[in-house]
C-alpha cells in the first residue's frame, strides 16, 4: 500500500487517508474517492490530497475484516458488518466465552496491521453482548499476512459456551448460633446467581454440620440434581474437615480443595457418581463476584472444572474487596520492626 500527498484531479480511485470537509462537502477517512469528488474538490481550490493505493497483494480493510471474524468466530457468536476495518462479534446466546488465548496471541503476532481483541477468556457474557473485535489498522493488510492469520485464528475460533437450565441441590448445614435469616438469605443470592442461566433449586435440605447427615443428605439429593452446593454453617479449613469427609463417605471424592482466587479461596470441588458437588466458600453467600462465580459459571454452561483449571484462576484472581469479608486483606499482617 502506497500512502501519499498527490495532486487532487489524480486522486480519483484512491482512498482519502485524512477526512476531507468542505462547502456541501465531506469525505470520510477510508472513503474512495470518486470523479464528483474531484471535481467538487477542484471547484473549491482543493489542489492536493494525501491518499493510500492498494497495491498487489494487498485486501481492503472490510474485506480483510471480514474474513479474519469469520475465522475467529466459532459457535453462538454473530459478526457485525465490516465498517472502517473493524467487525465486532457479538454473542448470541447467554453462557460462557470460550477463548484460547494462545490463538488471540497468533493472531495478533503475524502482522501489525492484523489485530484481534476480546473480552477476558470464561467470561460471563449475555445474548447480545460484543464480545471480541477485529480492526485492521490501516486501509489495507498483505494477503499474505491476512492468510496466515485465519488459519491461526480457524485452530480454536472463540464460542460461546451456552447455559443449561440445570437442576440445582441446595444443601445448609447447621449449627447453634446460625440465624435462619442468614440461610433465607444465601438462597435467594443463589437464586439470583442461577437467574441468567434459567437453572433452578428444586431441592433445599437443612442438616446438621456433621458428617454422617450431610453424607446422608448428598445420597438423597443425587439422583434428583444435576448439580450439588454445600453451604456450610462453618467453612471449610482441611480436606478432612466435614463437608470433604461427607462426600468421601457418600462414595465420591475430592478433585480439588481451594483455589487462588480471593475472595473464594476456601471452595471445593468433589464428584459423587459422576455430579459434582461444590463446597461454597463463605463469600458465595454475598451477591458480589467471589471463585465460586467463576466455577460455577462454568458448570452452568457445560464447560468442564479440573483442579488443574482452578489452579490456573490466580492470575486475575484478586477481586474487589467485599464488606461481609472477617480480615481485610490489607493490614492482616502485623507490621515487622526494621533492624
Amino acid at each position: 500500500m502506497t500512502f501519499e500527498e498527490i495532486a487532487t484531479r489524480d486522486a480519483e480511485g484512491a482512498i482519502a487517508a485524512h477526512a476531507v470537509r468542505r462547502e456541501n462537502l465531506t469525505i470520510r477517512k477510508g472513503d474512495v474517492i470518486t470523479a464528483a469528488h474531484v471535481a467538487a474538490l477542484t471547484a473549491q481550490g482543493v489542489g492536493a490530497l494525501i491518499v493510500a493505493r492498494l497495491e498487489a497483494g494487498d485486501i481492503g480493510e472490510n474485506e480483510a475484516a471480514r474474513e479474519l471474524a469469520a475465522a475467529v468466530s466459532g459457535e453462538n457468536l454473530r459478526i457485525d458488518r465490516a465498517f472502517t476495518g473493524r467487525a465486532n462479534l457479538f454473542a448470541e446466546r447467554s453462557g460462557v466465552l470460550c477463548i484460547d488465548a494462545r490463538a488471540v496471541d497468533a493472531v495478533n503476532d503475524i502482522d501489525e496491521a492484523i489485530t484481534f481483541a476480546t473480552l477476558p477468556p470464561m467470561r460471563a457474557v449475555v445474548s447480545g453482548e460484543m464480545v471480541g473485535t477485529v480492526k485492521i489498522i490501516p486501509f489495507a493488510a498483505p494477503r499474505a499476512a491476512l492468510a496466515r492469520a485465519v488459519a491461526a485464528a480457524a485452530l480454536s475460533p472463540m464460542r460461546v459456551a451456552p447455559y443449561r437450565p440445570l437442576r440445582i441441590g441446595v444443601i445448609s448445614t447447621l449449627l447453634p448460633g446460625l440465624k435462619p435469616s442468614v440461610i433465607a438469605k444465601t438462597l435467594r443470592v443463589m437464586d439470583e446467581r442461577l437467574a441468567p442461566s434459567g437453572a433452578r433449586i428444586v431441592d433445599d435440605i437443612r442438616v446438621a454440620h456433621d458428617e454422617k447427615p450431610l453424607a446422608e443428605a448428598l445420597c438423597k439429593l443425587r439422583p434428583r440434581c444435576d448439580l450439588t452446593i454445600v453451604f456450610g454453617a462453618s467453612a471449610i479449613t482441611d480436606r478432612r474437615d466435614v463437608i470433604p469427609a461427607a462426600i468421601e463417605r457418600a462414595g465420591g471424592s475430592i478433585e480439588h480443595f481451594g483455589m487462588p482466587v480471593d475472595p473464594g479461596n476456601l471452595l471445593l470441588l468433589g464428584r459423587l457418581e459422576g455430579q459434582t458437588v461444590i463446597g461454597a466458600p463463605g463469600c458465595a453467600r454475598s451477591p458480589k463476584e467471589n471463585g465460586f462465580d467463576w466455577v460455577l459459571q462454568r458448570l452452568l454452561a457445560d464447560v468442564p472444572v479440573t483442579g488443574a483449571d482452578i489452579r490456573r484462576m490466580g492470575a486475575g484472581g484478586l477481586l474487589m474487596e467485599i464488606v461481609s469479608r472477617p480480615q481485610p486483606r490489607a493490614g492482616d499482617a502485623p507490621a515487622l520492626n526494621k533492624q
